[in-house]
């Protein structure tokens, strides 16, 4: 895409942000391995800066199986002590071990499917923010995925995180109004 696009704010700090935001964020996302993923890597943003999540993503697939569910769920304490000595990845065994509980859970409490069980709480309508600062942290529809997620046995998923996760999915289109992504869905 050319340069002289007008985008949101937080998309022109980094060549990776702006690759991601022209190409991935709040574009509908589906498949299971896809929002397993996001919901991996959205736990692990946590505190850190996406920039931070971005840059190691690649190692984070390799890590992490490509995030195939299967193949996450099957994940044993040699896959942890695997993972908490990988520098290449964040190294933090609370969040490893949710990912690795997060993968079993879609297996075993989300008999709908993962895609069928975000995409149900979209908001009926939702409006394009006119700057950043109106951009919303969490929503009524946020709470209640993160309090469904916690339900089923999901960790790192808090409304915030749940939140980051409609938007990146594109479950809300949170493009500013004037940026050019926020009329593509």
């Amino acid at each position: 895409m050319s340069e002289e696009l007008l985008r949101c704010e937080w998309a022109t700090s980094a060549p990776e942000y702006l690759s991601y935001h022209d190409d991935e964020w709040g574009r509908p996302l589906h498949g299971e391995r896809n929002l397993f993923e996001r919901i991996a890597l959205e736990g692990f943003q946590s505190g850190l800066s996406w920039l931070t999540i971005l840059r190691r993503r690649p190692a984070f697939r390799s890590a992490f199986g490509n995030f195939e569910v299967d193949t996450v769920a099957a994940f044993g304490d040699s896959d942890v002590q695997r993972l908490l000595a990988d520098a290449a990845i964040i190294r933090n065994r609370a969040k490893i071990l949710a990912v690795i509980n997060n993968a079993r859970r879609v297996r075993d409490a989300v008999p709908e499917g993962l895609d069928d069980l975000l995409w149900s709480f979209a908001p009926a309508r939702h409006e394009s923010p006119t700057s950043w600062a109106d951009t919303p942290a969490i929503t009524a529809e946020s709470t209640a995925l993160a309090k469904d997620l916690k339900r089923r046995g999901f960790r790192f998923v808090g409304p915030t995180t749940a939140y980051a996760l409609m938007q990146a999915g594109g479950i809300v289109n949170d493009h500013i109004v004037t940026c050019w992504r926020a009329v593509l869905k």
